[in-house]
């Protein structure tokens, strides 16, 4: 599958970098690097990073490892028309045997979580006879020879004996591919665990739980996880797809959303306290891309993730206004905003404040105690907070985010809070929200974007125009509408204006990050997945490329090239912890290139790596084809002056080592 091709691409690669490394390493004099000349400038170091929104199911069914859809019973018709809370179980009896299910509300595990499934086996007819329901995870549960499954339940006995429960996971002919018992014997809400080991490979299982005796039992918060989720946490990610994250090595990441974090309608908004503390405590909503959220995937998993994998966390909250499409009356000329009233302001206001001293506040305040319950006395070391995403810019949007920004500022000067300028590139929103953040001093302002490639290709010298005394850059959605070789390439000729830029441009993010197969509701995105597998992108590979090879001076006067030709791009980066100089190389014309690096008052290894991708301009990838675009390494030869040729349609990056 997919997977496995993909992994022994990379496992091809990394043994291939281990020995370019140590081949490198024996040609270097010394270890010391050497520092950037005078004519370099200081660029950001969190320059690139990732954007996760729960879109095109990237986090239920995608990210977050839960393998039960529906597992609290919450799914309702206010939703989607076909849905009810016992949507995607099935109701089955076996042997003669016959009983009931119903949904109740009386007396739940939470009240922020109010339904919960009464099973019930009036009759049990003969031995091997059952009474029960079955979940077929999200179009399927995908399980390995060996491999274990951690199951969980939140059940009490209704009956005046105990109960007896059959766990098991099923191929879709009955045959047992795991199995458990539990007994049921608590007239209070009790969380019965199991593990269930399977005993074949099989992509289309289901979970069964079945009454095995006469007796009547509820039920909630049905969950299987993977034992093997991403570094083994609880309530963890799915192990494949986070580690393609890490692999980029990303700066931060930027969580939740997205149009998610306003949503649709004030009573939609991402309220960041509704997804701490135990999964049985979370409030589950309707997602603004149409499906269900549970929630799992909350703040507390997000800033783990981000610790995980050494990237800082950015949460955006909203800016106490609803998305300006809710309803969808944006298309057919109204706004579609709703404001907050301003007699809840300080509630919200304080909301934001929470969410600081959760992530930071020490153990003994009454927000840094809940993230040390949970399991983490340390602080998360927030620094970026986003209020807002590509709000319309209304006089009630302005006068909230001054409330919020003022507040935060006040009580929390340490943090930066990043603002935001509309959906687009240009034009009134644009305009307006550039000016209300000057006026307000935000110190950071997000600008989003989907355009054509050629648009990049045109614009890759957009911020060298940009003043450098009117707040920085966080370009936090960006994409070229496709994924074939051409769309990656202009992204990457783009790129290399925003290292070129790295001193007004702060932060920048690739989006969509995530879709499933079957499930996905944007046009672009960077990996593609199922639920056995996944392909990545040519934008993946130019984003890695970038995120995993960032420098923190940009030297002005290496690259050599007619900037007049605006089909080739070309950046220089030395990172100042390795004393590698980076050399990003791109053309997007159908005829091959020269650009010239002067290595002139360095010293300089004799051998470095050079990467390249190349292809045809409609080439991308696919499940059946997941690596007919991909990178290719090499070593190369390094001389004081440099010519290096640049294939058509292509993209290089060459690593350097200096020293002292």
């Amino acid at each position: 599958m997919t997977t496995n091709t993909t992994s022994k691409t990379y496992n091809k690669v990394t043994s291939i970098l281990i020995i370019l490394t140590a081949e490198i390493l024996l040609c270097l004099p010394m270890i010391q690097a050497q520092a950037p000349p005078g004519n370099a400038k200081k660029i950001s170091t969190d320059l690139f990073g990732l954007f996760f929104e729960d879109i095109n199911y990237a986090a239920d069914g995608g990210l977050y490892a839960e393998l039960v859809q529906n597992r609290s019973f919450e799914y309702n018709p206010a939703e989607r028309k076909v849905w009810h809370p016992l949507y995607n179980w099935e109701y089955f009896t076996t042997g003669y045997s016959y009983g009931k299910v119903n949904i109740e509300s009386s007396q739940p595990v939470h009240p922020n979580n109010p339904h919960y499934t009464v099973l019930e086996a009036e009759h049990i007819y003969q031995e091997g006879g059952s009474v029960g329901i079955r979940n077929q995870g999200f179009d399927g549960i995908v399980v390995r020879n060996g491999q274990s499954y951690l199951f969980s339940v939140f059940a009490k006995q209704l009956s005046k004996e105990p109960v007896s429960l059959k766990v098991s996971l099923q191929t879709k002919k009955g045959e047992v591919l795991a199995e458990h018992q539990l007994t049921v014997s608590s007239a209070n809400w009790e969380k019965q665990t199991a593990v269930l080991s399977s005993n074949a490979d099989y992509d289309t299982a289901s979970l069964v739980i079945a009454l095995v005796s006469k007796g009547k039992t509820a039920l909630d918060v049905v969950s299987l996880f993977p034992e093997h989720t991403f570094k083994k946490r609880a309530n963890g990610m799915r192990a494949d797809l986070a580690q393609l994250l890490a692999d980029m090595k990303p700066a931060f990441i930027r969580f939740p959303g997205g149009c998610l974090v306003h949503g649709d309608g004030l009573g939609n908004m991402y309220r960041w306290k509704n997804t701490i503390g135990p999964i049985e405590q979370r409030a589950e909503q309707r997602n603004i891309w149409g499906y269900h959220q549970t929630g799992g995937l909350g703040y507390y998993e997000y800033f783990q993730f981000c610790e995980d994998i050494g990237a800082k966390p950015l949460p955006v909250l909203p800016a106490a206004v609803s998305c300006q499409n809710s309803g969808g009356t944006w298309r057919i000329g109204g706004t579609g905003q709703r404001a907050l009233p301003l007699e809840e302001m300080q509630e919200y206001i304080q909301e934001v404040i929470d969410l600081i001293e959760w992530a930071n506040g020490p153990v003994n305040s009454t927000w840094g105690s809940k993230r040390a319950a949970a399991g983490h006395p340390a602080s998360f070391n927030l620094q970026y907070v986003g209020i807002g995403n590509e709000e319309k810019i209304t006089p009630e949007f302005e006068q909230r985010f001054k409330l919020i920004n003022d507040a935060v500022k006040a009580k929390h000067p340490e943090i930066t809070v990043i603002g935001t300028s509309g959906p687009f590139h240009s034009g009134e929103d644009f305009d307006k929200g550039w000016s209300f953040a000057k006026s307000q001093q935000v110190q950071v302002v997000d600008e989003h974007y989907y355009v054509q490639p050629e648009w990049f290709i045109s614009n890759q010298y957009r911020y060298d125009k940009y003043p450098r005394n009117a707040g920085n850059v966080y370009l936090g959605e960006y994409a070229s509408w496709g994924n074939q070789l051409k769309n990656a390439l202009a992204e990457a000729a783009f790129m290399t204006g925003l290292e070129r830029n790295g001193d007004v441009v702060q932060l920048a993010s690739y989006a969509p990050l995530f879709a499933k197969k079957n499930n996905t509701q944007w046009k672009t995105d960077m990996i593609f997945f199922d639920n056995s597998g996944y392909y990545l992108t040519p934008n993946y590979h130019i984003q890695k490329l970038f995120s995993a090879n960032r420098g923190d001076w940009y030297l002005n006067n290496m690259i050599r090239k007619d900037n007049r030709d605006t089909s080739l791009a070309a950046s220089a980066t030395a990172d100042s912890k390795t004393g590698d100089i980076i050399l990003k190389l791109v053309n997007t014309s159908n005829e091959k290139k020269t650009i010239t690096a002067d290595l002139s008052g360095y010293k300089f290894s004799s051998v470095g790596l050079k990467i390249i991708m190349s292809g045809s301009p409609e080439q991308q990838n696919s499940f059946s084809q997941p690596d007919a675009i991909k990178p290719d390494y090499h070593k190369t030869v390094i001389t004081k002056k440099m010519l290096v040729e640049v294939p058509a349609m292509s993209f290089i990056l060459i690593r350097i080592n200096t020293y002292k």
